[in-house]
């Protein structure tokens, strides 16, 4: 089940948010308070996915949104070579049983 990381703000908390959520198959997850490092991850993430195919995909409706979205969040943990974690992706990087980059 792929996790849906937001902050704790009432939109994200709310029961009716989680709900649907679990109904997209998707585990809702919440960073911790305070955490700057957690807000870099996920800023850098969601630019990364609106640069390098949102922006440039056509998006007629929103199931057509998900479907896409699967799959780029797929190939950005799969095979997209990320610098930080020297030019690895994430799964090659947990693999190689590394915690840092």
């Amino acid at each position: 089940m792929v996790g849906m990381l937001t902050d704790n703000g009432s939109a994200y908390t709310a029961r009716e948010t989680r709900i649907f959520a679990r109904q997209l198959g998707l585990k809702p997850c919440f960073k911790p308070i305070r955490n700057l490092q957690a807000n870099g991850i996920s800023e850098a993430f969601v630019h990364t996915i609106k640069r390098d195919s949102v922006s440039v995909s056509p998006l007629p409706d929103a199931h057509t949104a998900l479907i896409l979205l699967t799959g780029l969040i797929e190939d950005y943990n799969e095979h997209q070579p990320h610098s930080g974690l020297k030019m690895r992706s994430p799964r090659e990087h947990r693999a190689m049983g590394s915690t840092t980059a």
